[in-house]
């Protein structure tokens, strides 16, 4: 009994000892198992931009190209014309139901880019008259029909030829401000076949003429050219190379055809309209020229709309040299036309006629349809008259005109 006490107080102060200490805290609890994240949806590709779908151009569409000059109420040359003539026209050209395109478009057909209407027409003024600013465009603003204003660029307003007719820089910026197209008709309206130029300066002169003309206007309008009209439409093979050389895609004469698709690029025809001259804007809109054309024949039953004979539409419609009608200086001219609107001409049948030479070796050229003949001895003052004439489909044809040479 005794022996137990001992063990009995140290079970007692152990339980006593165990009462003083603070209970062990729980053991923490398990860490929260996170449910597992969605995987990241894969992004979906972007979408590749649509190829823009190829356009193939109506190659069967026909385009007529109008050139005008001045607008005014007393004409007092071939270049002008009323502005009420002028508003007929264009209403004219809306009662045809004829497309009249812009330049761009033009140009974008042809490059097989764009499809235009199948009777389209081209609008343009020439040289830089402030007529074209003050007249014509509110008209074409009325009709919203696009047009080119051809300016060379000694002319406008400030230029070393300017005058109180030319149109200004700010009235260009204007109109190019609000969609006109601008075009070249080089530095200073000379022929670009000129003889006047030294055979050492010549390349130079013309690189000039059509390189800085566009220079000029593309640094002061901020735009880039692209197309020529060559003064007074005069060309040949070394003018038209250097044309393409100095970066023109286009180059216009004054030589009235219906220009169809796969035409020539640095020849491109338009009809020089005049006031005196109606049967000119009336062959135009008829489509005479080029593809497809009416017969022309000297047969007056077969114009049943009892207007002028087709042949002498012919000859009213096309630009000759001389230009019929017109006194000359030069006794020993080039005699040429440029015979598109006759037709389709059997080139072996074609030849000319000229009052005191008869018969002549004139040269007819299919591709341009253009007929020439260079007077080699001097002329006599007098009135001389030329005549054309060949065969369309079997048909004979024929066109003539006048002028008179004077000392």
């Amino acid at each position: 009994m005794k022996k137990s006490l001992p063990l009995l107080f140290l079970t007692i102060c152990l339980s006593l000892t165990s009462c003083g200490r603070k209970p062990a805290p729980p053991p923490p609890p398990p860490p929260a198992v996170m449910p597992a994240a969605a995987p990241s949806p894969i992004p979906s590709p972007i979408p590749l931009s649509t190829p823009t779908p190829v356009v193939e151009a109506n190659k069967d569409a026909r385009v007529v190209v109008l050139c005008y000059h001045r607008f005014e109420e007393r004409p007092r040359d071939s270049l002008a014309i009323t502005p009420r003539e002028f508003e007929e026209q264009l209403a004219a050209l809306q009662a045809s139901q004829i497309s009249v395109i812009s330049m761009q478009d033009f140009l974008a057909w042809r490059r097989n880019e764009k499809t235009i209407p199948a009777r389209s027409a081209l609008i343009t003024i020439d040289d830089g008259y402030v007529s074209g600013y003050k007249v014509a465009w509110p008209l074409l603003r009325k009709y919203n029909y696009p047009f080119t204003m051809f300016v060379y660029t000694n002319y406008i307003k400030g230029g070393p030829n300017s005058g109180g007719q030319s149109i200004s820089w700010e009235q260009l910026a204007e109109m190019r401000d609000a969609g006109v197209d601008i075009q070249s008709h080089t530095l200073s309206h000379s022929d670009l076949r000129s003889k006047k130029v030294a055979p050492d300066d010549y390349e130079r002169w013309l690189d000039t003429e059509l390189g800085d003309s566009k220079r000029i206007i593309e640094n002061q309008l901020g735009i880039q050219v692209s197309v020529l009209a060559y003064p007074y439409g005069l060309h040949n093979e070394i003018v038209r190379a250097a044309g393409l050389k100095a970066g023109y895609e286009a180059l216009f004469t004054v030589y009235g055809q219906t220009i169809t698709w796969g035409g020539p690029s640095d020849q491109i025809g338009r009809y020089a309209i005049e006031s005196k001259k109606p049967q000119i804007f009336a062959s135009a809109i008829r489509f005479l020229g080029g593809a497809a054309p009416m017969p022309l024949t000297t047969d007056a039953s077969s114009n049943p709309d009892n207007s002028a004979p087709l042949s002498q539409l012919a000859s009213a419609s096309m630009i000759t040299e001389p230009e019929n009608g017109t006194t000359i200086k030069e006794a020993s001219p080039l005699v040429r036309a440029n015979l598109a609107t006759m037709g389709e001409l059997d080139p072996v049948s074609v030849e000319m006629w000229i009052s005191g030479f008869g018969l002549v070796p004139a040269k007819y050229d299919a591709t341009t349809k253009t007929i020439s003949y260079q007077i080699l001895r001097r002329l006599h003052p007098d009135f001389y008259k030329v005549i054309v004439s060949g065969r369309v489909k079997g048909r004979r044809v024929e066109t003539q005109w006048n002028f008179t040479y004077a000392r």
